[in-house]
Parts: C-alpha cells; sequence; structure tokens
C-alpha cells in the first residue's frame, strides 16, 4: 500500500510522516542541483520526472519490503507545475511538457496513483505561524506556496472525483488499515486522462 500526505509548506507533512510513520517513510527530497525550468522547461520536465520516478520506486521498495510505504509528499507531484500555471507563474507549454513525461512515466509504470491520498487543508494565517515557529528549516517559497493553495486543493478534489474513497481531507490520528492488495488503477492511463480532462482549463480560472 502506498499512501500520499500531501498539503502546503508548513501545513504539518513532514511532522505527521515522522510521529506516525518514520519506519515506513519516502521523505521529501529534491536533486542537489534543481533543474532550471526558466533557462529550459523542456529539458527541467524530463529531469522532474526522472528523479518523481527515482521517488516511487522507492515506494515500491518500502512497500514490498514491509507492506507500506508514506511518501511525504506525492511522488507524481505533476500537481506543481499545474497549480503553477493556473496562477500564471508558469507558461502553459511548461505544463504540457511535464504533463507528457508524466504521462509516459505511467505508461511504463515508472509513476502512478497511491492507493490513499491525506491531504491537509490549512488557514493561510495558521500556515504562517506554523512557518514561524519552525525555525530548524528555511522556506524560500513559503510565499508562492500560500498562493498554491488554492490549485493544489482543486488537484486534489478531482483526484477525490476519480478515486472515490481515496482521500482523507485530514492527517489522521494513526496510520489508515493497510490495504494488503494495490488498487487496480496504479498505472491506470484512461484514468489518468479522465482526471487531467476534469481538471479546470486556461479560460476557467479565476
Amino acid at each position: 500500500m502506498i499512501i500520499v500526505v500531501e498539503g502546503i509548506s508548513a501545513a504539518g507533512k513532514t511532522t505527521w510522516c515522522r510521529q506516525h510513520a518514520s519506519q515506513n517513510l519516502i521523505k521529501e527530497s529534491y536533486p542537489e542541483k534543481r533543474p532550471d525550468r526558466h533557462a529550459d522547461p523542456i529539458e527541467a520536465a524530463r529531469l522532474w520526472t526522472e528523479w518523481n520516478s527515482k521517488r516511487w520506486s522507492d515506494a515500491l521498495a518500502m512497500e514490498q519490503a514491509t507492506g507500506v510505504a508514506v511518501c511525504d509528499t506525492d511522488p507524481l507531484k505533476l500537481h506543481f507545475s499545474w497549480a503553477l500555471w493556473q496562477i500564471s507563474e508558469a507558461p502553459e507549454a511548461e505544463w504540457l511538457a511535464n504533463l507528457e513525461f508524466a504521462r509516459e512515466a505511467i505508461q511504463n509504470r515508472r509513476l502512478g496513483f497511491a492507493d490513499r491520498y491525506l491531504f491537509k487543508r490549512i488557514d493561510s494565517q495558521v500556515a504562517q505561524q506554523q512557518r514561524d515557529r519552525d525555525t530548524a528549516r528555511p522556506r524560500p517559497n513559503f510565499d508562492l506556496h500560500l498562493q498554491l493553495h488554492s490549485s493544489l486543493t482543486r488537484w486534489y478534489v478531482t483526484i477525490a472525483e476519480v478515486m472515490p474513497g481515496k482521500l482523507v481531507w485530514d492527517l489522521p490520528q494513526t496510520l489508515p488499515p493497510i490495504e494488503m492488495t494495490a488498487s487496480p488503477h496504479r498505472y491506470d492511463l484512461t484514468l489518468f486522462d479522465r482526471f487531467i480532462g476534469l481538471l479546470p482549463r486556461a479560460e476557467q480560472r479565476p
């Protein structure tokens, strides 16, 4: 079983993961040198897909070893480029490049849908207070993450629409019950295409 824990920066994802899933955790991680999406958005999309695929592979290995993997942020992480496009922080072409690479990775079973999603919705003021208390962790993109909250929530609302019963709108006191059989929709391209088709288009942005 693969569980994804999501929410904006300072929502409490990492703290929850450490408290409830330290032995099964796939940590949020980044390449030592992050791809520059401004210099070469196509290459950046390819490199991010490779990195995200590695995290998915790590989750599969953890699941095989322990029965459950808990991912601090979604290995698919396609929501980030879509949300940037939604708030006009990235052009549509950049989103479409990420979409193309991610779809190919799902087709090749190098990325996929999780079996359960835990999403923490949080008021922006509360997030700011939690950010201020956590002095040990720098959050240079915190203001951007606040702007992304609405789009990020919309992404997972759509996940809930296409995968009923798979999303929990909170971080519970305990891990969800472990399902011994993986979802048959992990690599379902038809479901993926339906999901993408339900997301708001540019003309629907506020």
